[in-house]
Order: structure tokens, then C-alpha cells, then sequence
């Protein structure tokens, strides 16, 4: 309930999930400072949007947020772009955007408060360094499932990835405070913890660890024993060491699900991406033998500069090799700053275009395949959500297996009800292109 002259605040979330969590905490930060977090901006006192400028779509995104924002808020309302495009552009974006009236890069999430004490006091701040991991607040559940922001940044040299301009080098988080906010998470109800980063399994390299994502999660998995699932996203495939599959497997809690972004199949075309040249199959094959029921996520890249209708073709093809679980497939963005902008060969939006269809009806017909292989299953479902109007489409909940993570993968809906939060056994009994259809199995 707020209190007559407590300073409210509205926030819109853009981007990744990383972003999501930079955003969560500035958020909790601001509340305990006495702000009151609002779902109108017309009753803001301050607006804030955590912007995204990882490729082209999300910069015009997130300027068309600022602008609506800039353009209908009162005299006395205070505009703050956060994040990653404030970060990468700095002061252009305060001149881009008219009625900007601080900036905050996404390295400075933690000072938000203090930005905008300074907004109030007149001045119009840019702060986008330094490079720093800070350590994060309790913060709300909003649901079953959270992120955990366990790095940020990524040494890698990608040609067509922007964001090491964006983020910088890598950081790692300590193990301690990663375990301590799982706790705080757990303690709010959490029963998924999402594990992040731009370079999950670089974990622990800038401590000179060895092995140090395994490491991290032998001591996660040790020290907060009352949280069901752990999840991890973002894995290199350059840097999948066997003690880091034989970890994944070993452990009941971490969820049988690898998030490995693959980016192309053809060595050619990965040689001009600067990505690992190994061949994929290899590192799915690893953890297909330690695990058999592991589902496998990937994105993947077409009409990158130069790519011909023969590595088109050969991507094609390794789609119907892999039988991955989840895939999700962009069309090349040039982004300045990197090297592929700059690159000959670039390809027609047109040819983008049918590449990207063409990939995709590829892959939706190995999805249903694969999703159909679920039926007769009997899957643990963690259960997000009621459905509305249960009596109508005769689906009670709504909720996700292992084989799925949050937002961006497919979901089950469940006859029975059950609470959400709770994870319940679902014996599948129908099954589409993305989602699965279940019934509570008799215990």
C-alpha cells in the first residue's frame, strides 16, 4: 500500500533474460529506498526502461519505448534509460532521444538510486562504467522460476556479437554470492533457479579456475539443498570439458537440459563467424551418451556475410543430423563496431528471408516429431500458471518439464488443477508443434 508522498516509479523491461535480472534488482533496490513500483506510467514519478542493443530489432525497440515515454510524460516526470543500450551508445542516446533525463549502462545497474538522487537534483547523469559485478538484493519472486545472474560480459571475439563492446570483458560472479542468492531466492519461493551469463561454462576462468561452471554447481547443488530444479543457459561449445557433462549427469537436481548456441553447422561459414569449428555433432553426441533423455537447445544464424546456398544447405542438413529439442534461428543483423559489418558478401534481406523460412519449416517438423515422442511419457510438469477460462479450452494449468526453460520454450497444459509452484507428475497425452498437452498421473 503506498503512503501519501512516497516516490513512485514504473519499469519496462526489454531484452534478454540478463537483462531481466539487472532490471529485477534495480527494481528491489529502488523499494527498499521507499519507491513504490507502479504498472502505469501516467502514475510514475519515475520512468525507467532497461533497454536491449544486442542487434538492430531491439535497439529500434527499445528507442520506440524511450520515445513514447519522453513524448507523453509530464514536466515533472524523470525519463531514465538503463541497460545495454545506454551503456553502448551513452550520450547519443540522451541526444537521440529527447526527454531523456539520465542514463545508466547495464554495469551500473547497482546504482540506480543514486542516479536518481542525482536526477532530482538537477543534473542530467551519464554513468556507463566501471566494470564491476555487484552484489545483488533480495529480490521478489514473480513466479516459480527465477534467473541467477552467475557472469557478465565475454572474452570471446564472435564476429558478428556486439556484445563484448556492450558488456566487456568477462566477470565472473563468486560461488558464495551466487549461493547466497539462491538462498534469498529459494526463501521466496523459488523452485527453478535459471543459471545466466553471455558465457556460462567460461564460469570461474578470470578466478583461474579449471572446470570452474562444474565447480560452481558441485557447490550449488551442495549448499542449497531445497531448491528442485537448476537449470543452466549459454553454454560454449568450445569450451565443454568432460567433467562438465559427467557433472550435469550426476546431479538429479540440474535439470537434463543444455542451452549451447551453435550459430551455423558448415566450417566455412563458422570459421568466418570466429566460432569453435569442432564439429557440433561431436560435443551433442557427449552429452546424449551420459545423458540419453537430455534435451538440447541451439540458435543458430542465417545469411550471415558470404554464406552460400551450399553451407545453407549444409546447416539444413545437420538440423536433420542433431534432432535438437528446441532451436531458435535469427536472420543476421550487421551491428556496428563488429567485424561482419564490415564484411563483403553481405546477403539480401530477401535471400535472409527464405533462408529463415525454409530453416524453420525444417525445424517445426523435427519439433513435432520430437514432441510426439513424449506421448505415454509420465514428466515431472512445474506448474506456472492457471489457465483462464478452464471450462472453454478444458485445460486447468499450465506449466513446463525439464525439456523446457522459461519464455522461450514450450509449455504443458494440464487438465487437473494443481497449485502453482508445485511440481506434479503429468503423464503426456497429446502433443503439437511446440507445446504438450497432460493429465495429473494417479499417484
Amino acid at each position: 500500500m503506498r503512503t501519501p508522498g512516497q516516490p513512485t516509479f514504473y519499469l519496462r523491461q526489454l531484452g534478454c533474460p540478463k537483462n531481466v535480472v539487472d532490471g529485477e534488482n534495480m527494481a528491489e533496490i529502488l523499494r527498499q529506498r521507499g519507491y513504490v513500483e507502479v504498472d502505469d506510467p501516467k502514475q510514475a514519478d519515475t520512468l525507467i526502461v532497461n533497454t536491449c542493443g544486442f542487434i538492430k530489432a531491439a535497439e529500434e525497440e527499445s528507442l520506440q519505448a524511450l520515445r513514447t515515454l519522453g513524448t507523453d510524460k509530464r514536466k515533472s516526470q524523470k525519463l531514465i534509460a538503463a541497460g545495454c543500450l545506454a551503456q553502448r551508445w551513452g550520450d547519443r542516446l540522451g541526444a537521440a532521444v529527447p526527454g531523456v533525463d539520465g542514463l545508466l549502462g547495464a554495469m551500473r545497474w547497482s546504482e540506480i538510486d543514486r542516479l536518481l538522487d542525482a536526477v532530482r537534483s538537477g543534473i542530467r547523469p551519464t554513468w556507463i562504467g566501471p566494470e564491476e559485478i555487484a552484489l545483488a538484493p533480495p529480490r521478489v519472486a514473480r513466479g516459480p522460476s527465477a534467473y541467477l545472474k552467475i557472469a557478465d560480459g565475454c572474452d570471446h571475439t564472435c564476429a558478428f556479437c556486439a556484445i563484448p563492446l556492450i558488456k566487456g570483458k568477462h566477470r565472473s560472479k563468486p560461488i558464495e554470492m551466487i549461493v547466497r542468492e539462491a538462498r534469498q531466492l529459494v526463501a521466496r519461493g523459488v523452485r527453478e533457479i535459471v543459471l545466466v551469463s553471455q558465457d556460462s561454462s567460461g564460469y570461474g576462468k578470470d578466478f583461474g579456475l579449471r572446470d570452474g561452471l562444474a565447480t560452481m554447481l558441485d557447490r550449488l547443488v551442495e549448499e542449497v539443498p531445497d531448491v528442485p530444479w537448476i537449470r543452466v543457459m549459454y553454454v560454449y561449445p568450445g569450451t565443454i570439458t568432460d567433467r562438465l557433462v559427467e557433472t550435469f549427469a550426476r546431479h538429479p537436481r540440474i535439470v537434463k537440459y543444455v542451452d549451447m548456441p551453435l550459430q551455423h553447422a558448415d566450417r566455412d561459414a563458422l570459421a568466418r563467424m570466429r566460432r569453435p569449428r569442432q564439429d557440433p555433432l561431436d560435443v551433442i553426441r557427449r552429452f546424449r551418451e551420459a545423458m540419453p533423455d537430455i534435451a538440447m537447445r541451439s540458435t543458430f544464424i542465417v545469411g550471415f556475410p558470404g554464406e552460400t546456398e551450399e553451407e545453407f544447405g549444409r546447416l539444413l542438413a545437420f538440423f536433420g543430423e542433431a534432432q535438437l529439442d528446441r532451436v531458435g534461428v535469427f536472420q543476421y543483423s550487421p551491428e556496428d563496431g563488429t567485424l561482419a559489418a564490415k564484411m563483403d558478401q553481405q546477403v539480401s534481406t530477401r535471400v535472409k528471408e527464405r533462408r529463415y523460412r525454409r530453416a524453420m519449416e525444417t525445424l517445426q517438423a523435427i519439433s513435432i516429431e520430437r514432441n510426439a515422442q513424449q506421448i505415454g511419457r509420465t514428466l515431472d510438469v512445474l506448474v506456472e500458471g492457471v489457465v483462464e477460462n478452464p471450462s472453454e479450452t478444458g485445460f486447468a494449468v499450465v506449466g513446463r518439464t525439464y525439456r523446457d526453460a522459461p519464455e522461450i520454450d514450450g509449455m504443458v497444459f494440464v487438465r487437473q488443477h494443481s497449485e502453482p509452484g508445485t511440481i506434479v507428475p503429468v503423464r503426456i497425452t497429446e502433443a503439437m508443434a511446440y507445446d504438450l498437452v497432460g493429465e495429473v498421473a494417479a499417484a
